[in-house]
């Protein structure tokens, strides 16, 4: 089933993988559906730093593709097996692709999104607010009472981490870079904000009265490993699930004995494998945003352009975004 569409679309196309220059948007065919697919209409596009990872070689991807991880808008076509999506439906997906008019799905990427959250606030939701959750709920799942730290405390999936930890009952400290992003990381949730520096440490293990936290949550990499090792509580769980200061280097099993310390590298992908994964878990996130849980900050919107994209993703890879980043794809 397909509502009337065009041959040709625009997308991001990446020839070869590496820098900036690499972006390109082309005309492309519009992706032809097979029995299982949902083909979407975008509206809006988030940009998330998976998405520099794929452009830039970090994670390997046969080229040529087409940029972007996230979606939303309304459905434009479905696959010959789909029965419980219609044309029209307002959807969100999550996999490769995004940067585009048109983007394909598998139907078990694709959620509806809820009355009163419209394409922009389902494309600055959808993935990081799932990674967030997922990590709490499954990585480390935090338990209230609990002393938790959150680096990066006011970048995209930062800010929903120390929103979604202090719900659950802990006590979150966040780490920021500037006296502005801590102001932000207190605002959404964090009890305690630290910038990076001398001291850092001590104030971490003072604020949690020598025993330090039980969970870790790093997306910033291998700037703030060593340091996770001196702050995890005895039996805690440090949780990498970031390169934004690069990848973290390999490391002795014997390093994890001191303290009996747990050390974990989540992907998204693996907790929302099957389709009743990624539904309940974006249940549960829509429900939170729902119940007025979670404030969901925008820093910037992008235009659907080379310059635009290019922007997004010099802007998401500086560390100094406060909040999400996403691209106006559709036209009003």
């Amino acid at each position: 089933m397909a509502a009337s569409l065009p041959s040709q679309m625009r997308a991001c196309s990446i020839a070869k993988q590496g820098g900036l220059e690499n972006i390109a948007v082309d005309s492309v065919e519009v992706p032809s559906v097979g029995p299982t697919d949902v083909l979407i209409k975008v509206g809006y596009a988030g940009v998330n730093m998976i998405d520099t990872y794929h452009r830039g070689g970090v994670y390997k991807l046969e080229t040529p593709f087409t940029l972007g991880t996230e979606a939303s808008g309304t459905v434009a076509a479905l696959g010959s097996n789909v029965m419980d999506l219609s044309v029209g439906d307002r959807v969100a997906s999550y996999g490769l692709g995004a940067f585009a008019e048109y983007c394909k799905a598998a139907r078990a990427k694709v959620v509806k999104l809820p009355e009163g959250l419209g394409d922009k606030e389902g494309a600055a939701a959808l993935l990081q607010g799932l990674t967030a959750w997922t990590l709490l709920k499954e990585a480390y799942p935090v338990k209230k009472g609990d002393w938790v730290l959150v680096h990066a405390a006011a970048g995209g999936v930062g800010l929903l981490l120390c929103q979604m930890a202090s719900y659950l009952g802990a006590h979150v400290i966040g780490t920021t870079s500037s006296e502005e992003k801590a102001k932000i990381a207190k605002e959404n949730g964090a009890e305690h904000v630290l910038q990076y520096g001398e001291g850092f440490v001590d104030k971490v293990l003072e604020l949690t009265g020598g025993e330090g936290c039980a969970g870790i949550y790093d997306g910033v990499g291998k700037d703030t490993w060593e340091d996770d090792f001196k702050i995890i509580a005895r039996k805690g769980t440090i949780c990498t699930f970031g390169n934004a200061s690069g990848p973290v280097e390999p490391f002795p099993a014997l390093k994890l004995a001191a303290k009996n310390v747990k050390v974990c590298r989540p992907t998204l992908g693996n907790y929302v494998y099957t389709q009743q994964e990624f539904e309940g878990y974006s249940a549960e996130l829509f429900k939170l945003i729902a119940d007025g849980k979670l404030n969901l900050r925008v820093h910037g919107e992008y235009p659907f352009s080379v310059e635009g994209i290019r922007k997004s993703q010099e802007d998401i890879t500086s560390r100094k975004t406060m909040g999400k980043l996403v691209i106006k794809v559709g036209q009003d």
